[in-house]
């Protein structure tokens, strides 16, 4: 039972093995605090909600260290985003520029709440002319004799 045990223990050993990462290039304190405010305006690839900054996967950690890179051999943050937006395109940024590609996803949703405010305001319209042109009748002198009685009933 023991020696089952024993065998059992020693093939779920390598569960917990993970493959070393490499370490962070450790970089100036200006250099360190450009770092990180680029890394909250760009997006994580794999977790698409998160920043680059806030995000746990392993891709992201990737693009961290190539940012080091880049920004330790002197480039701008500008030349990085553009190098970035180049390779993975404008998703990569989380604040995308507005171009004629993307026109749609900028103001679309603007355009169709526009829309929506023209049709509401149309039918409206309409109903109140339909509303002011059925005249309603003054009712006869029979008919306001009639209704006396019936109130006078109860």
């Amino acid at each position: 039972m023991r020696s089952l045990l024993f065998v059992a223990l020693l093939f779920c050993a390598n569960v917990f093995a993970q493959a070393p990462q490499p370490g962070l290039l450790t970089l100036a304190p200006e250099l360190e605090a450009r770092i990180k405010k680029l890394e909250t305006e760009l997006r994580c690839l794999v977790c698409q909600n998160q920043t680059l900054a806030d995000s746990p996967a392993g891709l992201a950690g990737d693009l961290r260290r190539e940012l080091r890179s880049l920004m330790a051999s002197g480039k701008t943050d500008d030349d990085i985003k553009g190098f970035l937006q180049a390779r993975y395109g404008d998703f990569v940024l989380y604040n995308p520029p507005i171009k004629t590609s993307n026109f749609l996803l900028w103001f679309g949703p603007f355009m169709l709440l526009g829309l929506g405010a023209i049709g509401v305001a149309l039918m409206i319209r309409k109903r109140a002319r339909q509303i002011g042109s059925t005249a309603v009748s003054k009712p006869s002198a029979a008919e306001n004799d009639a209704a006396k009685l019936l109130m006078d009933d109860k």
